[in-house]
């Protein structure tokens, strides 16, 4: 990884999916619709003033999102929130910075 780059891709963990699941409403709210799922499938991150997962999410059986969350360090308070949401994505789209 670069300095200020993303990690590489890695299989969402438990982890994400809870992140995941704390932005689902947000990124509902910024797409206007309502998802079948919610399925965090592959992430990297970029390591800032805490961290950023860049998440590819399943939303129905053949259509992805990406979406972006950005969770504080620690000392921050650790909050997570919802950044940012690319739509109609595919299971090929590259997943990384945007």
């Amino acid at each position: 990884m670069l300095c200020g780059g993303t990690g590489g891709v890695q299989d969402a963990t438990s982890v994400v999916q809870k992140l995941c699941d704390e932005v689902r409403a947000a990124a509902e709210e910024k797409a206007g619709t309502k998802f079948d799922t919610f399925t965090a499938e592959k992430f990297t991150t970029q390591v800032v003033a805490g961290t950023n997962y860049f998440v590819k999410v399943r939303v129905c059986e053949e259509s992805f999102v990406h979406v972006r969350i950005f969770q504080a360090l620690p000392h921050a308070g650790g909050k997570v929130e919802f950044v940012s949401l690319q739509a109609s994505k595919s299971s090929h789209d590259p997943i990384g910075f945007f």
